[in-house]
């Protein structure tokens, strides 16, 4: 049974990708479950070596255009190995990139993570978050009919996602501002004499 976090995390990227598709995007979403890196991020710590399939997973995230980052809450923050991956990550890596947070929790108090931990760390990171951030307790479960609160919430902030990912990517430079090769600088240069 997967947990509710992960629940929220396959709502939110299914509603993402349904959204890139009608905008005329193919988009590629990999899910990333933590729990399987907890060893390997921890030894990364320890070592500062990270382990093939850390290293791959590291590369995915560094190398994608967006991010949904969705944690538990654990006494009042996100969890310790939520917080331990990203530490793994280059603090720049994830400049300029897009990003749609969330978070479940047993009670509604919990929300306030999301606004007291998790924007507040991918605002030092320097990413571009959506406006709505989703979280979700034990009251938005066991509806599946699609008409539930959670389900437009979800489908606002994956297009709120989906309209940072579509935009300007900030860091990327467009092909008009590639550098051109030497043997073309040159081209149009004639030898005075």
């Amino acid at each position: 049974m997967p947990s509710s976090s992960r629940l929220l995390a396959d709502q939110l990227a299914a509603s993402t990708e349904r959204q890139l598709q009608a905008a005329g995007y193919q988009a590629k979403i990999d899910i990333v479950e933590l729990r399987d890196l907890a060893v390997d991020i921890a030894n990364n710590f320890v070592t500062g070596y990270a382990a093939p399939r850390l290293a791959e997973v590291i590369a995915g995230v560094e190398d994608s255009d967006g991010i949904i980052a969705v944690s538990p809450v654990f006494s009042a923050s996100y969890s310790g190995l939520f917080k331990s991956f990203i530490d793994v990550l280059d603090p720049k890596s994830l400049d300029g990139k897009a990003v749609l947070i969330g978070a479940t929790g047993g009670t509604d108090r919990h929300q306030m993570v999301l606004d007291h931990a998790m924007r507040p760390l991918f605002s030092y990171l320097r990413t571009r978050m959506a406006a709505t951030a989703i979280f979700a307790g034990p009251q938005d479960w066991g509806n599946d009919d699609g008409g539930s609160p959670l389900s437009a919430r979800v489908d606002r902030a994956a297009g709120e996602l989906v309209q940072l990912l579509s935009g300007p990517q900030p860091g990327r430079k467009s092909p008009a501002l590639e550098s051109l090769p030497f043997e073309q600088l040159l081209a149009g240069i004639s030898a005075a004499q």
